[in-house]
């Protein structure tokens, strides 16, 4: 089959019947709050295809190599009999082909607008001889798919079923069990390749640093986890700042060392890297918190839409409110042991919780922007400020 045969037919296999709706839906213009942008999108996705313009391609084609092999193509056409059910593999595998927000490939993105924006090294030569087109390193743009791959692993992962949770609507057990063996497997193979695209790039410092992000990954989800199993699933009593520890584990640290490692493949110095890493850190903080508020910002909201009851506004909310009336919060808004989302939501809209995660966004947003500060004016620096105009709007 060829490769356009197969591009056609993958959301077939899946079962896709449109696009997915993503959580930046609402944000309808882009205007600074720190200061004027030189250009001012009016929706993400805009944002997201001018930038891409700038790169040379569209991100979101840069793992087909991968995702479009035999083994792959293999898989997708195993994920069709999970069509039917409430396996969430189902569910990443649509978002992978339909992701029309472009939230998805934002952080091989960001890695080479950083690549770009930040050129070769003036200290260091060395690296002169590599292969470059619309100025950004061939190393740059196999480490930008090796970030990609290793997320979508992480998605791919995390859709494992928990077994002993099941209900009847999920679908039969023997799908189920077969859905977590095909998430196993192709979360396993994508960071086999990420692995073996890391190995290609002969750079023990870039593997170091991706290593230690994979690290953080698992520790973060892990840590998620074992929260939520102690808290019997309801929230954690945790305050802020101990959750934007653990968020930075989960999110922030792939895209912070991805963009330090591409400039460490640019040779530039340790304070450039240091700007790079915090410009990651703090745009991934600034996303993550951004999609914890949309439940809560959104004009129209369906009142069975669920929600994280351990998200930036909630954890603010709790930590405004004290432990012991949270928990009273939550057990008047349950019905026949049923959580009343529609009620909570309301509840949580009236604190100070939701507008307080709106100033942390902006915060770390704010900082993202002062990192860039270091970095020479250019259209890739226009694309990462604006990328982060987008997350940080909210009127």
């Amino acid at each position: 089959m060829s490769l356009r045969q197969l591009l056609l037919r993958l959301p077939c296999y899946l079962g896709a019947s449109g696009p997915r709706r993503g959580p930046l839906d609402t944000i309808s213009s882009v205007v600074s709050w720190r200061g004027q942008s030189s250009r001012s999108p009016a929706h993400w996705n805009q944002v997201v295809s001018e930038a891409e313009k700038i790169v040379g391609y569209p991100t979101s084609f840069m793992s087909l190599r991968c995702l479009l092999s035999d083994e792959l193509s293999n898989i997708a056409m195993q994920v069709r009999k999970l069509v039917g059910t409430q396996h969430p593999l189902l569910t990443t595998a649509r978002g992978l082909v339909h992701d029309s927000q472009n939230n998805l490939q934002l952080r091989g993105l960001v890695v080479l607008l950083i690549s770009k924006a930040a050129g070769p090294s003036s200290v260091n030569a060395s690296c002169q001889s590599y292969d470059m087109v619309s100025g950004i390193y061939s190393c740059q743009r196999s480490l930008a798919e090796i970030t990609e791959l290793i997320h979508t692993a992480l998605l791919v992962h995390r859709g494992i079923v928990n077994l002993d949770e099941l209900q009847s609507s999920d679908g039969p057990l023997k799908d189920m069990q077969f859905g977590n063996k095909i998430a196993i497997l192709s979360g396993d193979f994508l960071l086999a390749n990420a692995c073996n695209g890391l190995a290609l790039l002969q750079n023990t410092k870039v593997v170091e640093l991706l290593a230690s992000a994979l690290m953080d990954l698992v520790q973060g989800v892990y840590h998620e986890n074992s929260t939520s199993a102690k808290e019997n699933h309801i929230t954690d009593d945790i305050g802020i700042l101990t959750w934007k520890e653990q968020t930075f584990l989960s999110h922030g640290a792939l895209l912070a060392k991805s963009c330090q490692a591409a400039m460490e493949l640019a040779k530039h110095d340790a304070e450039v890297q240091d700007m790079a890493f915090q410009y990651g850190k703090h745009m991934a903080m600034s996303h993550k918190i951004n999609s914890d508020l949309q439940p809560f910002i959104k004009e129209k909201t369906s009142d069975s839409l669920t929600f994280n009851l351990n998200s930036a506004p909630i954890v603010l909310h709790q930590e405004f409110l004290g432990r012991d009336l949270w928990i009273k919060q939550i057990r008047e808004a349950q019905r026949k042991g049923r959580l009343d989302y529609a009620k909570l939501r309301e509840t949580i809209k009236a604190g100070k919780g939701v507008t307080s995660a709106i100033d942390l966004c902006r915060y770390h947003g704010n900082k993202a922007l002062e990192a860039l500060e270091s970095f020479p004016p250019s259209e890739a620096r226009t694309a990462l400020e604006n990328i982060v105009f987008a997350v940080t709007r909210f009127s």
